[in-house]
């Protein structure tokens, strides 16, 4: 019987190696779509998208064949698909990353997609290049679905939370460089450049943002927690009023941070996941000095539903 718990226990202990394997299992796929994409402002054609059996890269293009490179992890497989009407799959069972990518990089050779990519990890410490790398080869099935559920479930969450801003946002999606799932709002001004950025911070902070997402932990941190931050950072932030109780600033990192354990622990762990983003935004915004009436819907999400011939009440459509 398949764990249908949105909010499942996720003690880092219990799973860290099936983590580390992960983490480095989505940088291969996350590399055939760096390599298969067009550069989109921010970065945001870089990352992987939930799915309602884990995540996948959504459409890509080889010449004009489209294709896409699904992480299934309800039934365990990863799959591609083109447009063809091809496909490929392969279990997903304990193995090292260097077999992982042999295994994908041959299916899409299979199938007429050739893509090179560069095999060298990328935000963590001491990389090692995919087929050479023998050290990571975990894989738990019920863990790695316990990580999609609550995936799943931050996605939902988010997506209530994104509906009422206006202003420029991202979709939620999932960065596989640093293993997060994530959401950013636009105050719509450029953000002052960083001293000593990279090319890729550069390009991620262009504008001033607020994000707001989820970690699972690891890389030498605690466990899993969910987060949020500005950038820049405005004056009194790390000292504002966020709830619930259990969020706290971190002075290292320059986030605040909600332990997850705290959150599904919770009678309501939506109503505490929502306190907390909701908290977090009106202090960025309101310290930030951000349009907040041209950014904000101000009717429930439920209004708007019903304006549109959905919902209870709603009137019909013709």
């Amino acid at each position: 019987m398949r764990d249908r718990i949105a909010w499942p226990e996720l003690p880092l202990s219990r799973w860290s190696d099936t983590r580390a394997t992960l983490h480095m299992w989505t940088q291969v796929i996350g590399k055939v779509r760096l390599a298969s994409t067009p550069l989109v402002n921010h970065w945001w054609n870089v990352p992987l998208y939930p799915t309602a059996h884990g995540l996948t890269t959504s459409l890509m293009f080889h010449g004009a064949t489209g294709f896409e490179i699904s992480l299934d992890l309800l039934d365990h497989q990863l799959e591609v698909t083109t447009s063809d009407g091809t496909f490929g799959a392969m279990p997903l069972v304990a193995q090292p990353v260097s077999r992982f990518h042999a295994r994908l990089m041959g299916m899409l050779h299979d199938l007429a997609i050739d893509v090179p990519v560069r095999t060298t990890p990328v935000e963590v410490p001491d990389p090692i290049p995919f087929e050479k790398d023998h050290v990571h080869a975990s894989y738990d099935p019920e863990w790695a679905q316990r990580f999609w559920r609550v995936l799943l479930a931050t996605t939902r969450v988010l997506c209530d939370f994104r509906a009422r801003f206006l202003g420029k946002a991202s979709p939620v999606h999932f960065f596989w460089g640093s293993f997060d799932l994530a959401l950013t709002f636009f105050s719509g001004r450029r953000a002052p450049e960083r001293p000593g950025a990279d090319r890729i911070t550069r390009e991620a902070y262009s504008h001033e943002v607020m994000s707001f997402g989820f970690w699972p932990g690891g890389g030498g941190f605690e466990d899993a927690a969910f987060y949020a931050y500005a950038a820049p950072e405005p004056p009194g932030f790390a000292d504002a009023p966020i709830r619930p109780r259990e969020a706290r600033y971190d002075q290292a990192l320059h986030e605040f941070l909600l332990p997850y354990a705290a959150v599904c622990a919770d009678a309501d762990p939506d109503a505490r996941l929502r306190e907390f983003l909701e908290t977090a935004y009106e202090a960025g915004a309101e310290l930030g000095g951000w349009d907040r009436a041209a950014l904000e819907r101000g009717a429930p999400a439920e209004a708007a539903a019903a304006a549109y011939g959905e919902g209870p009440g709603a009137p019909p459509l013709h």
